[in-house]
């Protein structure tokens, strides 16, 4: 199984910035990528640094560039690291792509952070895939749904089934 990850940005992907630069986090190299190092998969991947903004920045057209990269790839299993606020706004934008399986993910923390959620999502998002139907999901806090079946309770900083 090769597996197509895109970096949109997003929380999953904040760090620290570069030494008196600023107090805000900067979206640096995809947290996928180091979490794959960590864990020496027995699966093809490939990672594009597609954007690097908070979701909440996220254009109609950077959504329109999300879904024409799902569509122009080779790969039938894509995940999307992507921010919180508005996963669920791609996932509509590109719930179009047909015979793909697209799965969104993110981290309420930095995957930099110890106390994140970044690498059980990843890891959900990923042992999920040979099991999905093509369309398009969302996992997070533990759950892969289709898009249309998951929100942001911001109480409680977790998805939880609508």
């Amino acid at each position: 199984m090769d597996i197509l990850v895109i970096q949109t940005g997003g929380t999953i992907d904040k760090d620290y910035p570069p030494q008196g630069l600023s107090y805000d986090f900067v979206i640096n190299q995809p947290a996928a990528e180091r979490i794959f190092t960590k864990v020496n998969p027995s699966f093809g991947h490939r990672t594009i640094e597609l954007l690097k903004k908070d979701s909440s920045d996220l254009t109609h057209e950077d959504r329109l560039l999300i879904r024409q990269t799902c569509e122009k790839s080779e790969e039938k299993y894509i995940i999307i690291t992507h921010g919180t606020d508005t996963i669920t706004d791609t996932a509509q934008a590109i719930d179009i792509i047909e015979d793909k399986i697209i799965v969104l993910t993110g981290s309420m923390r930095p995957q930099r952070f110890g106390n994140t959620d970044a690498d059980f999502n990843l890891g959900t998002a990923i042992g999920a895939l040979s099991a999905l139907q093509p369309g398009v999901y969302i996992a997070m806090s533990g759950r892969v749904l289709p898009w249309r079946r998951l929100h942001k309770d911001y109480d409680h900083s977790q998805f939880i089934e609508s």
